[in-house]
């Protein structure tokens, strides 16, 4: 099992982040707001030869801290969110005909993968500074860039880089996308794409009432490979050079035994 422990483990980058909003909204909230409970149907996610994608789902409850029941004007926002990857980003200019790589922009500190539910759009139910607080939304999510270029520049750069996640359904956004099954119970599906990238990932749960964050939870969730892609991608980054060599002396075996079948023909 490549992540053992899987309860105690935690990115330190992340759950320090989680645990410094947490405290934040501690000191903030309400003294009698309600408490929000939420769980996954599963932690674990292995990739294997066949892996077409997955969906899981988050549930959980509100659990009232009055007898008359959950409070008013209460939202609730679900947040999945992957090991964060550099993303290059190039633009292609048309010289003499022909399209060719020009401008490029390498950001950092961008999740690779990103799934936000909520039960209205985000607008509607925090201000600006709030939600970028929590980085709520694909466009509150923070990342650097390297690259010499101008700050519109870079945002125009940033805006495509999230445009091409959500085209290949690493990014996205559900305004609708939590199901209540009671006055007190609810559930999302979290559908997760056959290209999804391993790691481990924080499902997130935030509970608002009149704008202001007054319960979360956070649950781990890991993506791994498995079987013989496990021993491939260990070998791959453990033994590179191993690695490299040993891909082009099987190509070059398979090209020659393709010549020599061909040729017999």
């Amino acid at each position: 099992m490549a992540f053992p422990h899987r309860a105690l483990r935690g990115s330190p980058g992340m759950t320090s982040f989680f645990c410094a909003l947490i405290a934040s909204f501690i000191l903030t909230a309400p003294s009698r707001a309600d408490d929000l409970v939420s769980g996954l149907s599963t932690d674990l996610i292995q990739i294997t030869s066949n892996f077409a994608g997955a969906d899981i789902v988050l549930f959980g409850a509100i659990e009232p801290s009055e007898e008359a029941g959950p409070a008013k004007d209460q939202d609730l926002v679900i947040v999945v969110r992957g090991p964060q990857a550099d993303m290059t980003v190039r633009r292609k200019e048309r010289v003499m005909g022909i399209w060719v790589n020009r401008e490029q922009a390498v950001f950092t500190g961008l999740p690779g993968y990103y799934f936000l539910a909520s039960t209205r759009p985000l607008d509607d139910i925090a201000s600006l500074p709030t939600l970028q607080r929590f980085r709520l939304g694909t466009a509150n999510l923070e990342s650097t860039y390297k690259g010499s270029m101008t700050a519109g520049n870079a945002l125009a750069f940033r805006a495509a880089a999230i445009r091409d996640r959500k085209r290949e359904r690493l990014y996205w956004e559900s305004p609708a996308g939590i199901e209540f099954l009671s006055r007190t119970l609810f559930r999302a599906r979290i559908a997760v794409p056959a290209s999804v990238p391993p790691g481990e990932y924080r499902a997130e749960a935030y509970l608002f009432q009149n704008g202001t964050v007054v319960s979360a939870q956070s649950s781990p969730l890991f993506i791994d490979k498995s079987g013989f892609e496990r021993r491939i991608y260990n070998y791959a980054y453990q033994a590179s050079f191993a690695y490299g060599f040993a891909a082009v002396l099987m190509a070059f075996a398979l090209g020659w035994a393709g010549f020599v079948v061909f040729r017999q023909r």
